[in-house]
């Protein structure tokens, strides 16, 4: 094997070193930080000496063992964000549009090439944590879209098994999966709308299908629950919205008023005064921006004789679903309705985000159709839908 040690400035110029060398079959043998001290020892210097080899007669991987990465990831983690900062600076430096492109190119290899090490690292720490038959278990999680945390939980406990030289197969991998869901789910709601309370009031970024949804609601508390019911709309933002809803409000032979201040909204409870249930639309905005929340509380009374829902797409980033979960922090939603179901293969974003902000679930639609294409949801449904994919 041939071996040489490589000092570098940062992590990164030190594997630009080894491939330029030693090709992309060389292997990482051992790694550390070395502090350089000059002026008397008044100023400190850091730099990174890795030593790699290279066995010209076998083939070696690209990535090296587990325990040689092990020994390289604090190293990769603490140096990575400053190469991002390094990649930023040089992107913004504008010499000339050829040396620009050149240099951006070069930043994002290396970038890449950290980023591969990393994703190896924890694909082996996987891998050497749980035996063989458990990985394709733990993958159907992972395109099931479940947060680490609870694969971790499930995996463990699947481990258990394996370690007491019991055969795991797909029974058992559900049940391990039910038992740590329905831990973490234990006292959260979930259920279709109660008619406890006559105001019903749904809110939604925009695109969600939040007023189909209310028109599925609507349907069902009149056809099958006999309710007298009415609409109440404040998206005057956009007229297709309204015209939609007149259109299910003529189908169910029910009132709509639409109200454009606080004013009208008073006026609209007033006259609804006689009904059941009252269902509230409220405009589909960006609610990432905090001032369309503030607009909607100075409209809606939030009272106690109202439920809120908040409906949420299933095709939709799960960062992003976060981000206007936590816009409406300040506004008492007891319960989430996803939609799109049909529009996806994985359903685990709807557990993660009820677990983490414990919110019970109220609806979930998977269809265009009104009224068919809603579901009252319970913990049996929510299992079957998990489990119907494809164990590969």
């Amino acid at each position: 094997m041939k071996m040489k040690k490589y000092n570098a400035p940062s992590i990164a110029e030190a594997m630009k070193l080894i491939r330029a060398e030693l090709g992309d079959d060389a292997v990482i043998l051992n790694s550390k930080v070395v502090v350089n001290k000059k002026f008397f020892g008044l100023v400190k210097k850091k730099s990174f000496e890795v030593v790699a080899g290279v066995d010209k007669v076998e083939a070696k991987p690209v990535f090296p063992p587990l325990q040689d990465l092990q020994s390289l990831k604090p190293i990769i983690e603490a140096a990575a964000p400053s190469i991002m900062k390094e990649q930023e600076q040089a992107i913004s430096k504008k010499t000339s549009a050829e040396e620009d492109s050149t240099m951006t190119n070069e930043l994002k290899k290396e970038i890449a090439d950290l980023k591969l090490i990393m994703q190896s690292l924890h694909r082996q720490s996987i891998q050497s944590k749980y035996p063989d038959e458990l990985l394709h278990f733990i993958d159907y999680l992972k395109q099931q879209e479940l947060n680490e945390e609870l694969i971790t939980q499930v995996s463990d406990e699947l481990f258990v098994h394996t370690e007491n030289l019991v055969t795991i197969d797909f029974d058992d991998f559900q049940e391990a999966t039910r038992r740590i869901l329905e831990r973490q789910l234990r006292g959260i709601e979930i259920g279709a709308v109660s008619y406890d309370r006559k105001y019903i009031n749904v809110l939604g970024p925009t695109g969600v299908g939040k007023t189909t949804t209310i028109a599925k609601m609507a349907a069902r508390a009149v056809l099958e629950k006999k309710k007298k019911v009415g609409f109440i709309t404040t998206d005057t933002y956009r007229i297709a919205a309204i015209e939609q809803l007149k259109t299910y409000a003529g189908l169910l032979q029910v009132p709509i008023e639409i109200v454009y201040s606080a004013e009208d909204y008073k006026a609209a409870i007033e006259k609804f005064a006689h009904l059941d249930l009252v269902f509230i639309d409220t405009a589909g905005r960006n609610y990432k921006e905090a001032r369309y929340i503030t607009d909607l509380q100075r409209l809606i009374n939030f009272g106690d004789e109202v439920q809120t829902f908040l409906v949420l797409s299933l095709t939709s980033k799960e960062q992003d679903l976060e981000t206007i979960i936590q816009q409406f922090n300040q506004i008492h939603v007891e319960k989430f309705i996803f939609t799109k179901l049909d529009e996806t293969n994985s359903i685990g974003t709807m557990f993660n985000l009820m677990i983490k902000y414990k919110k019970g679930l109220a609806y979930y639609t998977n269809g265009q159709e009104v009224p068919e294409d809603i579901e009252e949801p319970s913990l049996e449904k929510l299992f079957e839908l998990f489990f119907q994919g494809e164990i590969k």
